[in-house]
């Protein structure tokens, strides 16, 4: 892949968190590129990548008390490695990566030695239902999960449509809304808890290989050992920077390929691609920049001041956008060649519009905006 001289991978982590960096990109480029075509065509999930990512230290670089400083460089540097490659596993890396997240952010110590250890180290792997809350919060949408409180924990009922890097043995972070008092809490839910159902009913354009499906809670009981925040209120103040943050990783490693396509069709299509209005240079120059706005920023994720967050959703809202102009150039770039349906220019374009959409989406990212500006 094209070196952009990457701040995430290079003087802005340390010497070991640049060791795992360089162990996940090794793994990425011997295992992903004979495995990319079946997992955007048949869906494969590369169960075994992600558990070797683990291995590797991938998941825990950022997880408070599980590394030597709080390094969420070097998390976004993992990810974006994979995703040099394919998107929908550099996405089930930041799954992952939410998930210990959530666990290692909570004041729930006996759940981090025991599920956090385990998601750390790949051995158990899952995700994040905070799309719905997410939007909840924000004015979007009503929240889909609620919950009665019972003698040592709650009872939750309600279905999310999307939740991914699931499995019969995989857990996922739930926000539910509890009545008197009205609040929202905060937990682990593992997938194999009597009550939840998986359901894959849904065929998408990309990302096909990250285990997404519809989640259906029907009194599923959550004991108080797996809840990470009641109420909910500082908790996700807490949380949403990195939630946001690690997002970058997807962006940056899918930014990457498409300047490397543009840089590799140079010799036989140079004498016409140089008229086109995007150039990799200018792609790369922007991605240098977003690369060194989103290292300082991740350099302090439980920062509480409004500035920093409103940076936080800016930066965000950057990679989404750079990300469909990197692909779009790219598959320009490329042409017929990149047209052909095993052509990886169309793959990224279409992995592209997932950097875009996924939570918090561009549309939710300005409405964030303008409400901050009220």
């Amino acid at each position: 892949m094209l070196d952009t001289g990457l701040l995430l991978d290079k003087g802005e982590t340390g010497v070991a968190a640049r060791g795992v960096i360089d162990d996940v990109r090794a793994i990425a480029a011997r295992e992903l590129p004979s495995l990319v075509h079946r997992i955007d065509v048949e869906g494969l999930y590369p169960e075994a990548v992600m558990r070797a990512f683990g291995h590797a230290g991938a998941y825990a670089q950022h997880l408070p008390g599980e590394s030597e400083q709080i390094d969420l460089g070097a998390a976004i540097g993992a990810m974006a490695a994979a995703g040099e490659y394919c998107l929908s596993t550099s996405f089930c890396i930041w799954c992952q990566d939410a998930l210990g997240w959530y666990v290692y952010s909570s004041d729930n110590d006996a759940l981090k030695q025991t599920l956090g250890r385990r998601v750390a180290t790949g051995a158990a792997l899952g995700g994040t239902a905070l799309s719905n809350p997410m939007k909840t919060f924000f004015g979007i949408e009503q929240i889909r999960l609620k919950a009665k409180r019972v003698d040592g924990g709650f009872v939750v009922r309600g279905l999310l449509p999307y939740v991914s890097n699931l499995g019969p043995d995989h857990y996922f972070g739930a926000v539910f809304e509890v009545e008197e008092p009205k609040r929202y809490v905060m937990a682990v839910i593992p997938c194999a808890t009597g009550g939840v159902s998986l359901a894959d009913n849904t065929r998408f354009v990309a990302l096909d290989g990250t285990r997404t499906y519809a989640v259906q809670v029907r009194d599923a009981f959550i004991p108080d050992a797996l809840v990470l925040a009641d109420p909910v209120d500082d908790y996700i103040k807490r949380i949403r920077a990195g939630f946001v943050l690690l997002q970058a990783g997807m962006a940056f490693g899918l930014i990457r390929d498409c300047i490397a396509m543009m840089e590799q069709v140079k010799a036989p299509l140079g004498h016409v691609n140089k008229y086109l209005d995007v150039q990799p240079e200018e792609i790369a120059a922007k991605l240098a920049g977003m690369e060194k706005a989103v290292a300082a920023l991740a350099a302090t994720p439980f920062e509480t001041d409004s500035g920093y967050w409103r940076a936080v959703i800016e930066a965000r809202l950057a990679a989404g956008e750079a990300s469909v102009q990197a692909a779009s150039a790219a598959m320009l770039h490329c042409g017929a060649r990149g047209y052909v349906a095993t052509g990886a220019a169309q793959r990224r374009l279409r992995e592209a519009y997932f950097v875009a959409i996924v939570t918090p989406a561009t549309k939710q990212l300005k409405k964030m905006l303008a409400d901050m500006a009220h």
